[in-house]
């Protein structure tokens, strides 16, 4: 071999070598073995100096947010020690994982739908028309034939945004969304089953993936989205049994505070005596209306998650639903109880003819009777104060929980217009949504109020 050849062969395998380096590293970076997914709060609204300060550590950047002055990043254990020593940095969180909540004639079908008098309503005319409701689970089965078969202007499911996948196709890929929206708006057309406001608009915000599981950083993304769109009512059946932190507490609150009434489901995680705290997050904080679950019998059953934050509960158990790809099922799980607060808010919201919010929440307390169950446990009817057809009282729960309770209504502060930091003590622990055939009801609020 000449000397020219043998110095160009030579050439050759230290660029090979170098290139092989440079792939390792890239492969390395690109996998981030160390990397901590976590939001950033500022103490002022980031912007492209904030953008540079996470690259300059070497991070990755998700998603720069509005609702709340934060950057969603993924960075190493280092740059995140560095970052939180940053004196423009107000505080840096986990960005950590929620969950679906769930235990795996037409109207007849739907006993929950039935029991809290959507019949009744529906036939006086009112069914979440033109209502907008946004269902922030796992997607929708938009084909389903009772949940309006198409996506799009026109269709029941009118929109919304997978922020998994980072799409405008928010198909389901999982059941648990496309069981909400049964409950919430299926068609009412004579066959499979209703929705408790069947002419409600629906968005479907997909953050949870195949396995149930979603990022709090999506969360806070899909509330944005909320508020950008005016989305009145969002239904939220997913949880954490631990504090998100201060990050997602402020995307709920401030959504609220524009305007936007929040429902989710309590938790399955209770016990029989109900003698816990066992709610979780997002329905722990004051700007959501907490939701248990109840059987045909309005009785709590044990699974169900009890506790102060509890605001009300709804039919919960074996809830016959639009299943994904087609036909019906049926689940149990506060995650069943939540669309029918959602449907009933929604059917409020048009009755009243405002939009949704502080107001809506009012009115879903509205026609709340002062007559006590041997639990004390207050409950509402569906029908209350939108067509007169049920007055509202208190009804037994499982053993129910007795402690302290909260205040119908988690009145905005007068400054402000968000949730009150703090919530008045009552002797009953929720409000239950119920038939109005039960015992014990009598009208404390005149039907035409």
């Amino acid at each position: 071999m000449n000397r020219s050849v043998k110095a160009s062969f030579i050439s050759m395998a230290l660029a090979a070598f170098v290139l092989l380096l440079a792939l390792v590293a890239t492969a390395a970076w690109a996998q981030q073995p160390n990397g901590v997914k976590v939001l950033i709060g500022f103490k002022h609204r980031p912007g492209a100096a904030e953008q540079n300060l996470i690259r300059g550590q070497g991070g990755s950047i998700k998603h720069t947010h509005h609702l709340v002055p934060a950057i969603s990043a993924t960075l190493s254990e280092a740059a995140v020690a560095r970052l939180r020593r940053d004196p423009n940095v107000a505080v840096v969180e986990i960005d950590g994982l929620f969950h679906k909540i769930d235990i795996a004639s037409e109207l007849s079908n739907t006993w929950g739908v039935n029991q809290i008098g959507a019949g009744t309503v529906h036939a006086n005319g009112n069914s979440g028309a033109n209502v907008k409701v946004a269902i922030i689970d796992s997607g929708i089965d938009y084909t389903h034939a009772d949940l309006g078969g198409c996506l799009g202007a026109g269709c029941k499911v009118e929109g919304g945004y997978d922020f998994v996948n980072k799409d405008s196709n928010p198909m389901d890929d999982d059941g648990h969304g496309t069981h909400v929206a049964g409950t919430i708006a299926a068609n009412r057309d004579g066959g499979g089953v209703v929705g408790v406001a069947p002419d409600a608009k629906l968005y479907a915000l997909k953050v949870l993936d195949a396995s149930g599981s979603g990022y709090f950083s999506d969360i806070i993304k899909a509330l944005e989205w909320a508020v950008a769109n005016g989305i009145q009512v969002t239904s939220n059946s997913y949880g954490s049994s631990s504090d998100p932190g201060t990050l997602v507490k402020a995307a709920f609150d401030n959504a609220y505070a524009a305007g936007v009434v929040h429902i989710a489901a309590a938790g399955n995680s209770g016990n029989c005596s109900g003698n816990r705290d066992s709610v979780g997050y997002p329905a722990k904080y004051a700007s959501v209306i907490a939701v248990a679950a109840t059987a045909k019998s309005n009785v709590r059953p044990c699974w169900s998650s009890a506790g102060p934050a509890v605001e009300l509960s709804a039919p919960g158990v074996t809830i016959n639903s639009t299943k994904l790809g087609g036909g019906y099922i049926e689940y149990s799980g506060t995650s069943m109880a939540t669309p029918h607060v959602a449907g009933v808010a929604a059917d409020r919201s048009e009755h009243r003819r405002r939009r949704a919010g502080i107001g809506a929440r009012t009115q879903v307390h509205r026609g709340v009777d002062d007559d006590r169950g041997i639990d004390g446990a207050r409950r509402i009817d569906g029908g209350r104060g939108v067509s007169g057809a049920g007055s509202c009282g208190r009804t037994r729960s499982h053993q129910g929980y007795t402690g302290h309770g909260s205040v119908p209504g988690h009145e905005a502060d007068s400054t402000t217009g968000g949730p009150r930091a703090n919530r008045r003590a009552q002797t009953s622990s929720s409000h239950f949504i119920a038939s109005s055939r039960s015992p014990n009801m009598r009208a404390l609020i005149p039907s035409s109020r």
